[in-house]
């Protein structure tokens, strides 16, 4: 069963197949990742930039607004705090309080000063005056259109947690906190106060203490102060005192999972850090805070992180669409580059594939001075030169068929030369007849190294086969032929063309030997040059005339065609040398009166097994 995973792979490498096809389908697909590892590069790092400058910016705005906003809360908390010191009129106030059973104008008094108290800021919900010794309050409330004072007996205040609080306080002051519905021992208007501040006025002989001053505040001045702090989506503020007692929260039931969570531990471990992370379930936020330096209040707001990165998250959604944009016209030029650098190579490879066929009249065009154009100027030459090999290849092709049918003409069976020259050597070995028997056998031998198939022979056979040749030499011309060896033993098994010393030796009894009566000496030589393996036969015989000489040495540039009588073993040799070995092979000729020097020129990696 085809799994879908086969199936993805055969489409990969379908992909890949197509890719790797042609030349231009890899530049593109090069070029194309580059501009993709760039385009993504760059988004991902200026995404990164972006958010980390987010976040930054983020805490850094955050953390001045909750600071000033912070302040501003101090300086209203520091009012309530003069407004609840009756600094000026203390001592007829506390002494109202000790007469107020027994005198109905202190009674009087503690209602008026309620009652001034109550005007002088518009955010009191109400204030009460506990009178401990009487165990009764007053109190001061709206009641419709007017502003009454009351008096009830109660002796459950005492029992009240902010009364035991603001006892203990050596600051003489309990905050209690009605965010949250709370035990207060007073009857208030329900939903109307967010917090109550509670003074104890104490005897300034004893300290005792004589009332207790309770000022109950509804949320308008606190809510216009937390106006400055500027909200975002999924962005919430709280504001908490040092006990950890919220007095402000935007939102109660977002408090509310905060505060089931593990919100208030972290805030706790923060300590004076003025930031921490937290998560409440998926979503992750930064919470920023400030506490005050007076009274430990702690204006805290948690920030979604996708709000802090929500300007990242729209500039890399710009930056991917722009990339998009951006590699499709890259595409689109790096498609028509390609295409353009490649255009010439296609040419060049449809002649190279017409060359390769048989065509080789395929040349192709040439444009520029890049590595294309190189390419294509040396294919063209390439195709020339093979042009020109084959035209030779041909000329000698045919020049051999002539030189077959002309030897055809005057043919004598070789087998049967060789077999009546050794019926002779037999015969003349039974007279006694010895020089001769040998002479017989020289021949024999060289007839048979000559009808041999093999056109390239070691050195050490063609110098065998010089050794018979001038036995039958020195028979002709006796004690006048003098032959000298000057063999490199290492270069014995270098390879030269069949006869061609011998064309060397025949060329030096020519132009010496044959033309002198004195005696001449042959010097054969074999060594190793730094390029070449040198072969030479030198004689000291009167040299070559300088026609013939030319005449030679033009012969070695002549069209087989062309060709003139005379020095055909040498023009022969020549060509052979070129054929088989190179350009780098060939003859060399130099003479004088005293003497003639043949070289012949071998390349070492070619001529030399050994070397």
């Amino acid at each position: 069963m085809d799994t879908l995973w086969n199936r993805v792979r055969r489409r990969v490498r379908r992909v890949g197949d197509f890719a790797s096809r042609r030349l231009v389908n890899k530049l593109i697909l090069l070029f194309t990742s580059i501009i993709i590892l760039v385009v993504a590069s760059l988004t991902f790092i200026s995404y990164k930039t972006i958010e980390r400058q987010s976040v930054d910016y983020s805490i850094a705005s955050n953390r001045s607004n909750l600071k000033l906003v912070n302040q501003n809360f101090v300086k209203y908390m520091a009012e309530i705090e003069q407004l609840s010191l009756p600094q000026i009129r203390y001592d007829p106030l506390m002494s109202a309080i000790r007469k107020v059973s027994q005198d109905y104008v202190s009674r009087l008094y503690l209602e008026d000063y309620l009652r001034s108290l109550y005007y002088s800021r518009s955010d009191l919900v109400g204030i009460y005056l506990y009178l401990v010794d009487e165990r009764k309050y007053l109190y001061v409330t709206r009641e419709r259109y007017n502003v009454t004072v009351r008096a009830m007996e109660d002796d459950g205040i005492p029992r009240q947690v902010w009364y035991k609080l603001a006892m203990s306080s050596p600051k003489n002051r309990a905050i209690q906190s009605l965010l949250y519905p709370a035990s207060t021992g007073y009857k208030l208007p329900e939903g109307e106060a967010f917090m109550a501040y509670h003074r104890v006025l104490r005897s300034l002989a004893d300290r005792a203490p004589r009332a207790v001053l309770s000022f109950y505040f509804n949320p308008s001045v606190k809510d216009e102060i937390m106006k400055d702090i500027p909200m975002g989506t999924g962005e919430h503020v709280f504001l908490l005192d040092a006990q950890g007692v919220v007095f402000h929260a935007d939102e109660k039931a977002f408090f509310d999972e905060a505060r089931s969570s593990d919100f208030l531990a972290l805030m706790r471990e923060a300590g004076d850090r003025d930031r921490f992370g937290w998560s409440n379930g998926d979503e992750r936020y930064m919470v920023v805070e400030n506490v005050s330096e007076t009274d430990g209040w702690r204006l805290i707001k948690p920030i979604p992180y996708s709000e802090i990165y929500r300007t990242a998250v729209s500039a890399r959604r710009i930056g991917i669409w722009i990339g998009v944009g951006f590699l499709a016209l890259a595409t689109i030029l790096v498609t028509l580059t390609s295409n353009a650098i490649t255009r010439p190579l296609k040419k060049l490879s449809h002649q190279m594939s017409r060359f390769a066929a048989g065509s080789f009249d395929a040349e192709t065009e040439v444009k520029g001075r890049d590595e294309i154009a190189y390419l294509s100027r040396h294919f063209n030459l390439m195709v020339r030169r093979t042009n020109e090999l084959i035209n030779e290849r041909y000329k000698m092709k045919l020049a051999r068929k002539n030189a077959i049918l002309k030897a055809l003409e005057a043919e004598i069976n070789p087998h049967f030369l060789y077999n009546a020259l050794q019926a002779i050597s037999t015969k003349a070995l039974k007279q006694g007849m010895e020089d001769i028997t040998e002479m017989v056998d020289a021949l024999a031998q060289t007839l048979r190294y000559c009808i041999s198939g093999k056109d390239v022979v070691q050195a050490r056979d063609e110098l065998k086969h010089i050794e018979r040749y001038l036995v039958l030499q020195k028979a002709r011309f006796g004690e006048r032929l003098q032959v000298v060896y000057d063999f490199d033993e290492s270069l014995l098994g270098a390879r030269i063309p069949k006869l061609s010393i011998q064309s060397l030796v025949e060329n030096a009894i020519q132009h010496a030997l044959e033309k002198v009566s004195s005696p001449v000496a042959i010097v054969i030589a074999m060594r190793l040059a730094p390029e070449h393996i040198v072969i030479s036969v030198r004689d000291d015989g009167p040299g070559i005339a300088p026609d013939t000489l030319e005449k030679i040495l033009r012969s070695f540039e002549t069209e087989w065609e062309d060709r003139e009588e005379g020095s055909i073993g040498l023009r022969n040799l020549n060509a052979r040398l070129k054929l088989i070995f190179g350009g780098e092979a060939g003859l060399q000729i130099r003479t004088g009166d005293t003497g003639t020097e043949m070289r012949m020129l071998l390349p070492r990696e070619g001529g030399n097994t050994h070397v």
